[in-house]
């Protein structure tokens, strides 16, 4: 989703005034080879870089300098005089140099580890002891003022783009063009986005509240999708940590304990910043295809706090889609002990390849902090305070707010933002593009005059044993994010069984506040029951099982299924859910070739095929750190890094609507992500799960199998469907991504940047003789019912990702049970994604 939202990011942009001094280049030793990471700024001020792996630079001033410094510890400092404000493609070679630091000789390339050998190493361990006596953390309670600027601009503007068909008709927005004082390349700014928010905090109770007091952006004012879009990507971040995470990855700090093994350190210099006397250290990674950074920081020689700090990605660190990562963060002496942060800045360049010519999108981010205040007590409760209500003021705030508000002032380019976006609103193509952006980003094509959405698109068309070719048209109301009410419904059409299928539902929030809601639907259709363990209860919901086009083998175990359902849930506290379900479902086989038959000595042959059955469900679910967006009945989440638990309890009751069986289900599941650090990200999952009383193989707990080449979490790949069947239940899953921590270090490979992934799936099982007997009815079409009770059957895989950065390959194994007939030893799965 998130990008996919670029889609509508890249099409347009305004322009801006020159710098007044402009240079770049690259800087060579003796012999040729580039010098990464040394020292370029101007003459007479603290205006500088750094150059990248390759020695190359860029370095841009709002002032007039004639002189440029070029400097590299064990090289001999370099002065150039500059003949014109504009300096392109220009060439230094640094003359090697051994110099004495602290006695210590220190020269370029890999630097020592110890203490007793790099006087960086000593100031770095300064910085572990004091990092939790810095900051914020010094106070019982604080209080701030937040300002954030976000900026998308289209970079590497030349005169082939503004040639363009997508440009026609839009040439308008190619007035000016500025020029990124990072990276030295011409960009259009193309999106501003502004945000004031209130924050509290109480370090005794360990919370934290923001309140946002306005926003505003250029041509999308209404739209939360773009606006939570920015705060996801731009999450928030503190050096201090051990790992920094952006874009999904966690890259290795370079004030982390752990930076020592990953990073190479030199005490640069040392002078005065604000009255205080600072050391300058510069870093680099010791190792290519890594997450992380290179750059040089400025820290206290008495509190051994930052001062300063930049951060720069590695070129060869291991993500997709993100050219250049950079990072300048200002910190405030406040009085002799106490150093806050005042201003920081964050500058990514999104693009489809690392090449220095290629076309990206740059995303900056500024956020200013200001007005702290400290030890101020306020009520605990009212941390914990949630917004319910969408606030339209808060969105459409006057320009006199923002006058007052702004804590940094728009330039001439953020300015033209907002008059350029209010002017391509107007532009029929504009609108298409951006129409066409919102379809491939939400699935649904709008009719904002009827307000009804169409789709979702992408369930167009499927195709199974059954039904052969499907085809399947659908919609849904929306006069906007924050409904209370929604009804959506579809209709679709086999070729093969030439049947009509059909769904319906409707849900309405009646307490925003409780997030009380009532809901209900009835659908007809053909599924793949036992695709999952724990049961779900949406009426329109459908596995991926029922529509796999191709698959290891024949699929002809589906079922016909009718449903209807009714129930309300509610949040009585923040993400824990109690829901409440009444459902009566009629099923049967699809399939001539498979069996749902059961013994009923009620029905004149002694056998029935077809089950009726009223449930009611009771479901607890709690999911711990969950950030969701929007008011409305619907709301999506704003991350996936938070457990989930989940508790459910079926009853089945003979007495209600003349169904066919007594029984109890118990149903318990954990999902828990992890962060590991540097070495990627562990996913765990538990369920278990039991039936108390007879019932037939439609009501059973079947263990999921997956008999399509997708890989599936929390199904066994190497199982077919129906394989396993139980009454009684246990299963666990483990998936870990590496993040490509092995490959990197596999030479031949890792300029690939691929990424391992290992999987270790197992469940256990039992099915009671009164089910077994229950089930055996001589049909020849019956499935033999076995369960995994003599030991745990278990799968493991190892995965190759971010194969052409968009593919994954999982290599499944099959661990036991190979006795089995038709077992199914080894199989290759994937699946497609955009990833950073």
């Amino acid at each position: 989703m998130r990008l996919k939202l670029f889609i509508t990011f890249v099409v347009f942009g305004f322009l801006s005034a020159l710098a007044q001094t402009k240079v770049s280049g690259y800087v060579y030793d003796e012999n040729k080879v580039p010098v990464p990471f040394a020292n370029v700024l101007f003459k007479g001020s603290t205006e500088g870089t750094i150059t990248n792996e390759d020695g190359r630079f860029y370095l841009e001033s709002d002032n007039n300098w004639s002189t440029l410094i070029v400097s590299f510890v064990g090289f001999e400092a370099l002065e150039v005089q500059l003949p014109k404000r504009v300096n392109y493609d220009l060439s230094f070679t640094l003359k090697e140099e051994a110099s004495s630091l602290d006695e210590v000789v220190i020269v370029t390339g890999k630097q020592s580890k110890k203490a007793s050998e790099n006087p960086a190493i000593r100031i770095l361990q300064k910085i572990w002891e004091r990092k939790r006596e810095n900051g914020l953390s010094q106070f019982n309670q604080y209080q701030y003022d937040q300002y954030e600027k976000v900026e998308f601009d289209l970079n590497t503007i030349d005169s082939a783009l503004i040639k363009s068909k997508l440009f026609k008709g839009m040439e308008f927005v190619f007035n000016e063009v500025d020029t990124s004082n990072v990276t030295g390349k011409t960009y259009l700014p193309i999106f501003l986005n502004e945000s004031v928010k209130k924050i509290s905090g109480d370090n005794l109770i360990d919370k934290r509240h923001e309140e946002l007091v306005g926003n505003k952006n250029s041509g999308f004012s209404n739209n939360q999708i773009i606006i939570d879009f920015i705060d996801d990507l731009y999450s928030e971040y503190n050096v201090y940590n051990n790992y920094l995470k952006f874009f999904d990855k966690s890259f290795v700090s370079p004030l982390s304990r752990t930076g020592v093994q990953t990073y190479n350190y030199v005490l640069s210099d040392s002078a005065y910043i604000d009255d205080k006397w600072c050391y300058n250290i510069i870093y680099y990674p010791r190792r290519k295809n890594e997450l992380t950074f290179k750059g040089d920081f400025w820290v206290n020689d008495s509190t051994y706090a930052i001062k300063e700090i930049n951060l720069q990605a590695s070129k060869s660190a291991n993500i997709n889609w993100v050219k250049e990562i950079y990072i300048e963060q200002e910190f405030e002496v406040l009085n002799d002990s106490v150093f806050l942060i005042k201003r920081d800045y964050f500058l990514s360049d999104f693009a489809v390849n690392k090449k220095e010519k290629s076309r990206g999108v740059y995303g900056k981010r500024t956020t200013i902090y200001d007005n702290y205040k400290f030890n101020i007590p306020k009520d605990p409760k009212s941390y914990d305070e949630v917004v319910y209500n969408y606030d339209q003021d808060v969105y459409n705030r006057e320009d006199e707010f923002w006058t007052n508000n702004r804590l940094e002032a728009l330039n001439k380019d953020e300015k033209g933002v907002y008059k350029m976006l209010d002017t391509l609103k107007t532009v029929k193509k504009f609108k298409r593009l951006y129409n066409l952006g919102s379809i491939l980003a939400s699935g649904y094509i709008e009719f904002p005059s009827v307000n009804l959405d169409y789709g979702p698109i992408f369930s167009t068309f499927g195709y199974n044993e059954v039904e052969g070719v499907r085809i399947r048209t659908g919609g849904r109301t929306y006069f906007g994010p924050n409904d209370l009410w929604r009804l959506e419904g579809f209709l679709a059409y086999g070729f093969n069984d030439d049947k009509f299928k059909y769904g319906i539902s409707g849900k309405w929030l009646l307490d925003k506040r409780s997030r009380l809601t009532v809901f209900g639907g009835n659908r007809r259709d053909i599924e793949q029951i036992g695709a999952s363990l724990t049961s779900s209860s949406d009426v329109l919901g459908r596995s991926l099982a029922s529509s796999a086009v191709i698959g290891t083998g024949t699929n002809d175990k589906l079922s016909n299924i009718t449903l209807t359902n009714f129930g309300a849930s509610i949040e009585p506290l923040r993400n824990f859910e109690v829901r409440i379900d009444g459902s009566f479902r009629t099923l049967s086989s699809a399939s001539p070739t498979f069996s749902l038959d059961y013994n009923d000595p009620d029905e004149p042959s002694g056998v029935a095929s077809e089950v009726q059955q009223f449930e009611t469900r009771l479901s607890l679910g709690y999911f711990p750190k969950r950030q969701m967006t929007g008011f409305g009945v619907e709301r999506k989440n704003k991350n996936d890094n938070f457990a989930r638990l989940f508790a459910q309890v079926s009853r089945g009751d003979q007495n209600w609507f003349e169904s066919d069986f007594d029984y109890t289900k118990l149903q318990l599941s954990y999902i828990q992500p992890w962060q590991v650090g540097g070495f990627g990200r562990l996913v765990t999952s538990v369920e278990v799960g039991k039936t108390y009383g007879e019932v037939p193989l439609a009501l059973l707990s079947v263990v999921p199998g997956n008999q399509s080449y997708f890989s599936i979490y929390n199904t066994f790949t190497q199982l077919d469907y129906y394989e396993f069947v139980t009454d009684t239940y246990s299963s666990v899953h483990l998936e870990h991504n590496f993040n490509g921590r092995i490959f990197s270090r596999i030479p031949f490979l890792k300029k690939y940047n691929l990424r391992a992934i290992l999987g270790l799936r197992g469940v256990w099982g039992e099915l009671s003789d009164e089910n077994k007997i229950l089930n055996q009815t001589g049909n020849p079409m019956e499935i033999p019912l076995i369960a995994p009770n003599t030991r745990m059957y278990y799968e493991y895989s190892f995965g190759v990702a971010n194969i052409f950065k968009i593919l994954r390959l999982d290599f499944n194994f099959r661990g036991n049970y190979l006795d089995r007939p038709d077992a199914r030893p080894f199989g290759i799965t994937g699946s497609f994604g955009f990833y950073f």
